[in-house]
């Protein structure tokens, strides 16, 4: 493993051809995601202003929850796919500013599949444009995340449904989710 190097990014994103659906095929389990959440996917579209809203969803216990954000370059005079990504938390009582990374260390010529990470290597998603990803592919995304210094072992596939589910659903609106990822459930 490569955990003292730098990672490699994308360099030189079309955020227009990015924008869009994106369903999560795998990644590192985290405190702010569900445990079990499934048909988890992110929506991102182009602000005027350049920074992109970000809405992240999954379905937990037969309800959807939700949490919205805004993505910017973190150096703006910087070609590289490396972003900033910031959300208000609780999700029912939006106060706390919460930033983090989002690189993009992967992505296909088409836009259909990336990897995503950041410097800590603690967090790692493989999102792709369809609810599934074929196999080959997959593990092209494995040795990329390899190569970046990351520990594979540690993903987690995501149950996806095919069709996914509708726009809305049952919400939750209490944020039960969240609190209880703050105490590991």
């Amino acid at each position: 493993m490569a955990k003292n190097k730098e990672m490699e990014v994308v360099k030189g994103i079309d955020l227009k051809r990015y924008t869009g659906r994106w369903y999560e095929i795998a990644s590192f389990p985290s405190f702010f995601q569900p445990r079990n959440g499934v048909d988890t996917r992110a929506t991102y579209n182009l602000n005027e202003d350049g920074t992109v809203h970000v809405l992240n969803e999954t379905w937990s216990n037969g309800k959807r929850v939700s949490i919205e954000g805004s993505a910017y370059k973190a150096d703006p005079k910087s070609d590289e796919a490396k972003f900033k990504v910031k959300f208000y938390v609780p999700p029912f009582l939006p106060i706390i500013p919460v930033v983090g990374n989002y690189w993009v260390l992967y992505l296909d010529d088409d836009y259909q599949n990336a990897l995503i990470g950041e410097p800590t290597r603690k967090y790692l998603w493989i999102l792709c444009r369809q609810t599934h990803l074929d196999e080959a592919i997959y593990n092209q995304l494995l040795e990329k995340a390899k190569e970046e210094g990351y520990d594979v072992s540690k993903l987690h596939k995501t149950p996806q449904s095919d069709p996914p589910p509708k726009e809305e659903g049952p919400q939750d609106t209490k944020g039960i989710w969240w609190l209880k990822s703050l105490f590991g459930k």
